[in-house]
């Protein structure tokens, strides 16, 4: 599986998710940017931030 945790990128968020590909992953990571940090327009690099942060489950700490 594969794992986004949002405080990678916005300090203090708890909130997590994991998906079996990447993009899953991003999908539920963009909507919750848009639902809970106010995001209106996602913006590529912003794609790209969270693209950098997913990693595997199984090596996570």
């Amino acid at each position: 599986m594969r794992l986004f945790e949002c405080g990678t990128l916005v300090p203090g968020c708890t909130w997590h998710t994991r998906a079996k590909d990447d993009a899953e992953v991003v999908r539920r990571a963009v909507e919750h940017m848009r639902d809970a940090h106010g995001e209106t327009i996602v913006r590529e690099n912003m794609v790209d931030n969270i693209k950098a942060r997913i990693r595997d489950e199984a090596n996570a700490a």
